[in-house]
């Protein structure tokens, strides 16, 4: 993995441009993430059967979603699903484990690189240094789905992403457990990722 990190710094080497008005730093941690990102995925480290099993859950999310036009529970997810709740928490939690709910992999740029709009959110220079109308877009899409979370899950993502606050650190601003704050961060991760999928469909 370390590997994988070192070609993505050599890459930001080669293809920094100061007339972009981007630091390399800046820069250079969102190749490496990229491409320590992208490396995972060849290696495919998690189960195809878990793949599918998380992307079956946030399926579901964005289709009882917009049957009911708002924020589903979780008790209406399982119960379209056939599940019992405690065995889809399970399941979210399951998926949190795998590093499959992250909001690094929503969105992906032009040549393969990840650069999350989150990660431009709480950097104003990246943002304006990567203005294009693609990244804007899906900027502006993230943001849309993130405003129609359920409070408390845009507390998490809020705080995890933007505020950079451990789940510890949040869950005592919250005044939840630790694990009670994992499962709210898993659960807006799906909802993101069900909803935006959705919508791409549409789209296309």
């Amino acid at each position: 993995m370390i590997g994988y990190g070192v070609f993505g710094l050599l890459d930001a080497l080669e293809r920094f441009d100061l007339a972009r008005g981007v630091k390399f730093e800046t820069y250079a941690n969102l190749r490496i993430r990229g491409a320590m990102i992208d490396g995972l995925r060849t290696m495919d480290w998690v189960p195809h059967s878990a793949r599918q099993k998380v992307k079956h859950i946030q399926d579901a999310f964005a289709l009882v979603e917009a049957t009911l036009g708002r924020p589903a529970e979780v008790e209406e997810v399982a119960a379209y699903l056939k599940m019992d709740v405690r065995e889809l928490e399970g399941a979210i939690r399951q998926g949190q484990m795998l590093n499959l709910s992250s909001l690094d992999e929503l969105a992906d740029g032009e040549d393969g690189e990840n650069l999350s709009p989150i990660s431009m959110l709480k950097d104003p220079q990246a943002q304006e240094a990567y203005q294009d109308v693609e990244i804007e877009e899906q900027h502006q899409i993230l943001a849309k789905a993130i405003e129609k979370l359920p409070e408390k899950e845009k507390m998490v993502v809020a705080l995890y992403y933007q505020e950079d606050l451990t789940l510890k650190e949040i869950a005592a601003v919250m005044n939840l457990s630790e694990s009670r704050i994992s499962q709210l961060h898993s659960q807006a991760i799906l909802r993101l990722r069900g909803r935006l999928s959705r919508q791409k469909k549409n789209l296309f």
